[in-house]
């Protein structure tokens, strides 16, 4: 939310209550809580009416220190962000008072509080992060007509009058609470989940608040109240509903938040590297189980057909499989239910009269696991419709009636997941969908969720469950194919999330056009989304018209400056990514008569296709690259571990056969993981390299070290050795 016009002065109608002087401290176990005054006291009749807020500050757990500003404090929200879910916090604060000053350390990171003028400075041992200088926090009255330009008032309230003709009229006036981080020079910021817009975020507004807009807008399926800077460190904004940012975009060098409401909570996440932020966040919001070995393989899609039968579906199988293309995963998109009446959850007779028989058949042939697209809206039209109108199930106006309207499907109604017994109906019908063999749900949708004139069966906050749904929605399914498949084998393929939303993985990138421009506009997101704590992400092919991740956070993917942060270079590169730690991918977005050109960092890189091909950077390229090729790099210092060629599947026996693969290693030790517990350690000493399996039961065929000039030497190895000494050239 903008307040000002220009630097100096307000727009019409706003009053400004600004955090001034802290009038009372009081120490806690672990942090302080302040009592903030919004005007100067000099003298007691200066205490005399004017909000005073509580501010605490505090550390939930290591290197991360909390600012949690209150106005009215009467009750505790009904929709909060889980925290540490699945990790406990590790406590680690030390407080300390010198003079008027008052500091919170924890973990290399430090946040002094000044009393008179308030502010706040988060500094590590070798620099000043950021601070909250004076009138940096307050809160601000704000007439209505100035918040119809925010993204819950005007599309999606919107959207609620053209299907109610009553809503509930705003208020005239509405209480802001706003909070500013000074943006340094050369600071950039990154993040905020899935944003399909300039990969830095400096000068641009972004709302917090899910909306189904395709790659090509300002937009986001997965918006995430989480960013990371080039400064070591994070901000997290422990708040679920609309939470709007300013990133240098109403004041050029402060960051600045903001909520509708009486409190606003935010972290600040400290790290010595841009991994190890991402480490303590998705402590903290939750970390990714492990996946299905087979989901990394290629997933293929029906999509919107004109003719869609058993006989045209089966027809792309064979396709595929003629050309010799391996697919793991076959996804049935909308129509293999009736036409009107999604979700009805039930295969269109017309055109698969025996699923269960149907799907049995095409997984035995094609040797393919199923994936159903499914959403929680119902249809009118649906023959289920009256069973969730019975039973109470779906999302209601405040009069008692269904929130219904036709924008998606006839008079579509959405799932009340707040109510038990709605839950309970549903995953019903996705019990009865696995039992006839499917393994797996594309839970789509859940971005246009209705915040005005609603209730929930929980009485839960409408504003504060807009981005929740999608939580709540994701984590009922994937507990489901968790507990009928069992662990390591749930996986879903989501459109909408939201923070935490990475503890139910996967995730695909949204609707997209069949453009260059779109294919950035989806790498983008897809790095946005793993620098906000997701660990996977995935998009389209062709377009619309691990194992550290689980134990780290550490995404896949990853955005350059994740690996390299000392290299200014990759401060800016959105189209290409290291895929884990070790491999440089950069994917082509020119016709082939173009050149490409991608960024290499210092070392001497291999090239994964051409092992005599290397170069030593740093250094652009610039290359023309043929259709059927990708660029992808083998980062010097590198044991990759590989499996047998040509399985065309990527759920093998990871331990056998291993193929050891050395890239101009180093003296030293070097380490390297396969799933299953296999750690293989390579130890270089004096030309010769001893190569060890140190965890778990493995076999390796053949150790193969690429050198200098891209030389290299194979060695054959017994399959039943545990340790092989080699000679190098």
């Amino acid at each position: 939310m903008k307040f000002i016009d220009g630097f100096w002065l307000l727009k019409n109608g706003v009053k400004p209550y600004y955090a001034l002087q802290v009038v009372k401290v009081d120490q806690q176990t672990d942090g302080y809580e302040l009592q903030v005054s919004t005007k100067p006291i000099r003298h007691r009749g200066d205490t005399l009416g004017g909000p005073v807020l509580t501010i605490k500050v505090h550390s939930p757990t290591e290197g991360v220190v909390g600012v949690k500003i209150d106005h009215f404090n009467h009750s505790e929200p009904t929709v909060n962000i889980p925290l540490f879910p699945n990790a406990k916090p590790i406590p680690n604060v030390n407080l300390s008072k010198a003079g008027s000053d008052y500091t919170l350390s924890t973990a290399g990171l430090n946040a002094v509080i000044t009393e008179n003028p308030y502010t706040i400075t988060f500094k590590s041992p070798k620099q000043i992060l950021t601070s909250a200088g004076p009138k940096h926090q307050g809160v601000f009255d704000v007439p209505s007509q100035w918040t119809l330009s925010s993204a819950s008032n005007s599309s999606c309230l919107a959207t609620d009058i053209g299907s109610n003709p009553n809503p509930e009229p705003l208020p005239p006036i509405i209480r802001y609470i706003n909070s500013e981080l000074n943006l340094s020079p050369g600071e950039l910021i990154y993040g905020f989940g899935e944003q399909f817009g300039s990969f830095v975020k400096n000068g641009q507004t972004v709302k917090i608040w899910n909306q189904d807009g395709g790659t090509s807008s300002d937009q986001a399926y997965k918006c995430v109240p989480f960013y990371l800077t080039n400064r070591n460190y994070g901000v997290f904004i422990n708040h679920p509903g609309e939470v709007e940012v300013e990133v240098g975009s109403e004041k050029v060098s402060r960051v600045g938040v903001s909520v509708a409401g009486s409190s606003l909570e935010y972290f600040i996440i400290y790290g010595e590297t841009p991994l190890q932020i991402l480490e303590r966040y998705t402590r903290m919001t939750g970390r990714p189980p492990v996946l299905p070995s087979w989901t990394f393989g290629l997933w293929l899609s029906t999509s919107f057909l004109t003719s869609y039968s058993s006989e045209t579906v089966s027809g792309f199988l064979q396709g595929m499989q003629d050309r010799d293309v391996p697919v793991r995963v076959f996804h049935l998109d909308c129509f293999w239910m009736k036409q009107y009446e999604w979700c009805s959850f039930t295969f269109d007779p017309d055109n698969f009269p025996d699923p269960k028989g149907y799907l049995s058949e095409i997984k035995r042939k094609f040797g393919v696991k199923i994936c159903v697209w499914i959403n929680p809206y119902i249809s009118q039209l649906s023959p289920i419709f009256k069973e969730g109108i019975t039973g109470g199930y779906f999302i209601q106006r405040t009069d008692g009636t269904p929130w219904q309207w036709d924008l998606w499907q006839p008079g579509l109604a959405i799932v009340d997941f707040t109510n038990p017994k709605a839950c309970e109906w549903y995953l019903a019908k996705l019990n009865a969908l696995i039992d006839i063999g499917v393994d797996c749900f594309k839970t789509d949708f859940a971005e246009r969720i209705p915040h005005a004139s609603v209730k929930y069966f929980d009485g839960s906050d409408p504003m504060r469950m807009h981005n929740m749904y999608s939580i709540i929605y994701n984590e009922l399914v994937f507990n489901l194919l968790r507990d009928r498949l069992g662990e390591g084998e749930a996986v879903l393929f989501a459109r909408a999330s939201f923070a935490g939303g990475q503890r139910f993985p996967v995730h695909w990138g949204g609707d997209c056009e069949s453009t260059w421009e779109a294919m950035a506009e989806a790498m983008r997101g897809c790095l946005s989304l793993t620098l906000s704590g997701f660990a996977f992400a995935s998009h389209d092919i062709g377009g619309f018209e691990a194992i550290q991740s689980t134990e780290t956070g550490h995404p896949m993917q990853r955005a350059m400056f994740l690996e390299f942060p000392e290299d200014r270079n990759t401060h800016y590169l959105d189209r290409q990514f290291m895929m884990g730690p070790s491999l440089l991918v950069a994917p082509v977005f020119v016709p082939q008569e173009e050149e490409t050109e991608y960024y290499i960092p210092a070392g001497r890189w291999t090239n994964f296709w051409d092992h005599s091909r290397t170069v030593v950077g740093p250094i652009w390229i610039k290359e023309r690259v043929a259709l059927d090729e990708i660029p992808v790099w083998v980062r010097p210092g590198t044991l990759l571990l590989r499996g047998p060629p040509n399985t065309g599947r990527p759920d093998y026996d990871y331990g056998k056969d291993l193929r050891v693969e050395l890239f101009d290693v180093a003296e030293g030790e070097t380490l390297a993981k396969v799933p299953g517990g296999v750690v293989i350690r390579a130890d270089r000493q004096n030309g010769k390299i001893k190569v060890t399996i140190i965890e778990g039961k493995a076999s390796i065929n053949s150790i193969f070290s690429v050198g200098a000039g891209g030389k290299e030497r194979v060695v054959k190895v017994d399959s039943g050795a545990t340790e092989i000494v080699c000679e190098l050239v």
